[in-house]
């Protein structure tokens, strides 16, 4: 079908569609209800948000935003939603024309209208000058495999009758996100039965469609992508070292540190230890002081994350970066960390050590074996790959763990280890998670703290509890 005749023809309906779409949502407020959850999930409250596509306004207004903008080509939906939702903003325009005077959007919604949009690409391309750095792009849309399912519930009138649509595969959205400068951070399926069958429905939607093999049949697909920053900025940054019986390590610490960004703070939290690490760290910041700016604290409370909160609460870099004591991980490679962080591909760097040969001594077999398993349930609990989630060193912007600790009561304060705490934050804030290889080399100095079975057990533990509100919510 022709280009203009495909638009003419999907906003002839819509315009006809506006008058009787309540009936259509309470016909099928299940799956509706269902897609309000998705995007609750995946858009924080309080954000300046751009629904392309907003029919009545009901999916916007739901998310609750500081200042929401609601962008559709039927008139009639345009007066309709914003009727029933005055503190709103919407327009009639068409997503290929977009044009509005105001700042860019933290999130630009695109549910349910990658199917009627005439060029996919030109939209797309169109939303960049509405994107900061941080914006997300939301697309939810239609497994193509449903296709034939959905056209016969609308001949039974269970359906919306539809106009002629697109149907996308997710390699298909990915791709289009792709060319036209966007990278895909997240992306996922759920919903599995559109009916709700007392009982059934709730728990086959809720943990059978996350099985691996079923979830490529659910109904709904969603990626989540952010603009592709090129520009390159002159961050200043903060390596935070939790210290716990190192004293052998903390001048050696300072001594490989590379200078990191335009200021590099190094901040020292000693917790508890047994030997004399807290007087080696005072001797070394008199001894390092007209060299760098280093801070040392006392951890108040317990754990390695607790100690890291600490010094995150006291850093002033722009960008933070986590460093074991240990030195396991070589401060020569941060550099590496910062570069994929400054340079904006990504926006939260985990180290992985299971790329390169170690030696056994570094990492003996229990440990890689339980670094793998971890790695693997990760990667299905976030839908995002991660072969290294233990790793200690990890880098974030500041703004960033703002954030993340702003919103840890969804979570709850359930980690002690803080490598969890700030993955499960990262991939609810849907940032941009990618791993940088490390050679990891054995200690020189002391003994692990880490007490494997008990550690290990409270692991499995941890990830139980964050499944059911990450994957199974």
């Amino acid at each position: 079908m022709p280009r203009y005749a495909f638009a003419q023809e999907v906003q002839k309906h819509f315009d006809e569609l506006a008058f009787d779409q309540e009936r259509w949502q309470k016909r099928n407020r299940y799956y509706y209800a269902d897609l309000v959850a998705l995007c609750q999930f995946l858009v924080p409250t309080g954000e300046r948000v751009l629904e392309i596509g907003s029919g009545n306004g009901d999916l916007l207004a739901a998310l609750k935003p500081k200042f929401g903008v609601g962008i559709d080509f039927s008139a009639a939906m345009v007066e309709k939603a914003q009727e029933r939702h005055p503190d709103l903003q919407f327009f009639c325009q068409d997503a290929e024309q977009l044009t509005l005077n105001t700042e860019p959007f933290d999130t630009i919604l695109l549910v349910g209208v990658i199917s009627y949009l005439a060029d996919i690409q030109v939209v797309l391309e169109r939303l960049r000058p509405f994107c900061h750095g941080r914006t997300r792009i939301v697309s939810v849309f239609h497994n193509y495999l449903w296709e034939p399912i959905l056209r016969f519930g609308e001949q039974i009138g269970e359906r919306t009758p539809q106009p002629a649509q697109n149907w996308l595969s997710d390699s298909d959205m990915r791709n289009l996100f792709g060319i036209t400068g966007y990278t895909v951070v997240k992306q996922g399926r759920r919903f599995l039965l559109p009916r709700r069958i007392p009982v059934i429905a709730d728990w086959v939607n809720r943990y059978v469609a996350r099985f691996p093999a079923i979830n490529h049949l659910c109904l709904t697909q969603y990626m989540v992508a952010r603009p592709q920053d090129t520009e390159v900025s002159e961050p200043s940054c903060t390596v935070v070292i939790p210290a716990r019986n190192e004293a052998g390590n903390i001048r050696a610490a300072v001594e490989q540190m590379p200078r990191l960004g335009r200021h590099t703070e190094i901040i020292f939290v000693e917790g508890h230890s047994r030997d004399n690490t807290w007087e080696v760290i005072q001797q070394v910041q008199a001894e390092f002081a007209e060299e760098w700016d280093i801070k040392i604290l006392q951890q108040a409370g317990k754990g390695k994350g607790d100690a890291v909160r600490q010094a995150f609460a006291a850093a002033t870099g722009d960008i933070l970066i986590i460093l074991d004591a240990d030195l396991t991980v070589p401060p020569a490679d941060l550099p590496k960390f910062f570069e994929a962080i400054a340079s904006g591909r990504g926006e939260f760097i985990n180290g992985s050590r299971l790329i390169y040969p170690r030696s056994r001594e570094a990492m003996p077999w229990l440990n890689t074996l339980a670094n793998k398993f971890f790695g693997a349930v990760f990667s299905y609990l976030l839908d995002q790959r991660l072969k290294d989630t233990l790793c200690g060193t990890k880098v974030l912007w500041r703004t960033d763990y703002e954030r993340i600790a702003a919103g840890r009561s969804y979570f709850g304060d359930f980690d002690p280890f803080g490598d969890f705490d700030l993955l499960f934050g990262a991939a609810k804030l849907n940032l941009h998670i990618v791993e940088v290889p490390i050679r990891y080399q054995p200690r020189t100095y002391g003994s692990s703290n880490i007490q494997h079975v008990k550690e290990g057990l409270m692991l499995l533990r941890m990830c139980t509890f964050a499944s059911q509100k990450i994957k199974f919510n």
